[in-house]
């Protein structure tokens, strides 16, 4: 079977180096090369046919974009952007040559690092402590136990678990977001309260991850926090993205 396109992994300075011994998408690994327009190079393979978002290539497509950040800013491409043709590529590129120059400058240095605030589930004692309604219908479903009373006290729970896991959310993101150079809304995640990745300089990146773990443990009783990073610069790529406002509560 024959490739289908151009796989685009990334924009880079011209003359970054590729990373040695790091193959692309597909199996076996694509070769990565670069083409260049003017002062950048894009970062490319041959596109293998019936690409799909297996774990293998998203590890070596992620594995790609943090070895070149070894060698200076990267400008990340999502899995699985594919083009017809490398003068395809070159053309959109020379378009936004001057666009893409700026976001490499903003992102030299960089990595980012994403956090999630979910409703700690494993806090129930806790909650039923400091929950008066809670209590209450607690209470009320022993001595009538029944559907509607069930039903109410779910329904209580879950909302004192959303509830109080924003709570901490937003006081995380007030700790954490004078770290940050910026900060950015993720997608909305069922279920959870919180979505936000901070842009944070590479050098500061361990003590930052230390910092989100300590705050972590400090608000394990209403939320659960998940962390990923270091990660390429997706959500800072757009000339659009900006910091968000600061909880208040």
């Amino acid at each position: 079977m024959t490739a289908e396109g151009v796989y685009v992994y990334a924009i880079v300075r011209a003359g970054t180096a590729l990373p040695k011994g790091v193959g692309g998408v597909g199996s076996p690994p694509a070769v990565v090369r670069t083409i260049r327009q003017g002062v950048l190079d894009v970062v490319i393979s041959d596109a293998p046919p019936q690409l799909r978002a297996r774990r293998r290539d998203l590890l070596a497509h992620q594995e790609l974009l943090m070895r070149l950040a070894d060698g200076g800013p990267v400008l990340p491409m999502r899995f699985g952007m594919v083009a017809p043709d490398e003068r395809t590529v070159l053309a959109q590129l020379a378009a936004e040559e001057l666009g893409h120059v700026a976001t490499l400058d903003r992102l030299a240095g960089c990595v980012e690092i994403n956090v999630k605030a979910l409703p700690a589930q494993d806090a129930l004692p806790t909650l039923v402590a400091e929950e008066k309604k809670v209590r209450q219908l607690r209470e009320a479903a022993r001595r009538n136990p029944g559907y509607e009373a069930s039903l109410r006290l779910g329904e209580a729970v879950a909302g004192a678990l959303a509830r109080r896991a924003a709570a901490a959310g937003q006081r995380i993101q007030r700790e954490l977001s004078p770290r940050a150079r910026a900060v950015a809304s993720g997608p909305t995640v069922s279920g959870c309260a919180l979505n936000l990745s901070f842009l944070v300089d590479r050098a500061e990146s361990d003590a930052f991850l230390s910092e989100v773990q300590e705050l972590a443990q400090a608000h394990r009783e209403h939320a659960e926090i998940r962390l990923a990073g270091p990660l390429p610069c997706y959500s800072f790529v757009s000339s659009d993205a900006r910091p968000v406002p600061v909880g208040r509560g």
